[in-house]
């Protein structure tokens, strides 16, 4: 897969991108085949050159934050459409790691780390653990997500029989609809919480 860097830094950024440009490449195509939009009608209704689409669609392009939210709009998808790869049921995103785009105005950044999926809502959670027994959840209802970040020290968390050890950063996403885990591992482990269920 193609994984040049996405659009280039202002000054003082160092870090490389990894966003997958053939991965946008195929999402903004399947979209606009989707639409049965020319690539003149989609370039139009997003106020970018036919040629800078046809450049993107190849995966030759250099997109930024602004350019995909403006094709976004065209095409009447979310941002994250158009970023996000196909995800298997449990995934890890490290600190550091996952696809980056950056804006062309400002010293700004954005990694996608989940889209939300249509029909569903959302519960936001704070967690604060400390060492000691893990808080092993029974599954919830069918279809449930549950995502995480840590935010300080370190944690075992995921699907009951296959947890994973996490950092401050780092992002997991698990089915919330099977025995689940969470256990502190360092004093002070803080974390964000997502609750994802259909409506």
């Amino acid at each position: 897969m193609n994984t040049r860097r996405v659009f280039v830094k202002p000054n003082g950024w160092t870090s490389v991108s990894n966003a997958p440009l053939d991965l946008i490449a195929a999402n903004l195509r399947r979209e606009r085949d989707r639409t049965g939009m020319t690539l003149t009608e989609v370039a139009r209704k997003a106020g970018i050159a036919k040629s800078t689409l046809s450049q993107l669609e190849s995966g030759s392009g250099n997109p930024s934050v602004e350019t995909l939210w403006a094709l976004g709009v065209a095409l009447g998808v979310p941002f994250s459409r158009l970023v996000e790869p196909a995800v298997p049921r449990v995934q890890v995103i490290r600190a550091g790691e996952g696809p980056v785009i950056y804006s062309e105005r400002a010293h700004y950044a954005v990694t996608l780390l989940a889209a939300c999926r249509a029909g569903t809502k959302h519960d936001i959670y704070w967690l604060t653990l400390e060492p000691g027994g893990a808080r092993e959840s029974d599954p919830h209802m069918a279809g449930s997500v549950e995502h995480m970040i840590v935010a300080s020290g370190r944690c075992l968390a995921g699907p009951a029989d296959d947890p994973v050890e996490l950092g401050p950063g780092d992002y997991i996403v698990y089915p919330g609809d099977v025995p689940h885990t969470c256990k502190a591992l360092e004093p002070g482990t803080t974390a964000m919480m997502v609750t994802e269920h259909l409506n």
